[in-house]
């Protein structure tokens, strides 16, 4: 099923800090760290970005150290998805680990404005920008890293693997 939402779009070399500045690390609470999602680099963001939305971002996303506090905040603030050009590598598994759908395409990282209502499909590959009309595509997740977001996470799957065995 295609996610659709808002892209909210940030620049290259968006580090950890930014996504939740470290002064907020004394708290695992998703509801928490969400509160604090971007506000260094637009307070207003947690008051515009509405369940479903997209956050659209340069090369880089999510660089800066190791963290799960950042997929998290991202997550529980209610973005369904983040494209970016690349991302760092420790965030791009911390973002599989716990749910939330990343997607690399530099294409579409260029051809998403802030504000643009975009669609996505997981499965199929693509991206579809509603307001401009543009299309992309991208490698789709398979294997584990499907397993994964499906799941909701690393957590979600290993409790549902305890199950089955049960």
């Amino acid at each position: 099923m295609p996610i659709t939402g808002t892209a909210h779009k940030f620049g290259d070399h968006v580090d950890t800090d930014v996504i939740i500045p470290a002064r907020h690390l004394g708290t695992t609470d998703p509801a928490e760290l969400a509160s604090h999602c971007m506000e260094d680099i637009d307070a207003e963001f947690i008051q515009r970005v509405q369940p479903g939305d997209l956050m659209v971002a340069g090369r880089n996303f999510g660089c800066g150290s190791s963290r799960e506090h950042a997929p998290i905040a991202i997550k529980a603030a209610g973005v369904s998805v983040v494209i970016a050009a690349t991302f760092a590598r420790i965030f791009y598994r911390n973002a599989l680990n716990i749910g939330l759908p990343i997607i690399e395409s530099e294409e579409a990282a260029r051809g998403i404005s802030a504000g643009d209502q975009v669609e996505v499909d997981l499965e199929g590959g693509t991206i579809k920008n509603l307001t401009t009309g543009a299309s992309f595509t991208f490698a789709p997740l398979v294997g584990a890293a499907q397993d994964l977001i499906k799941a909701g996470g690393l957590v979600e799957l290993t409790k549902q693997k305890l199950a089955a065995r049960t």
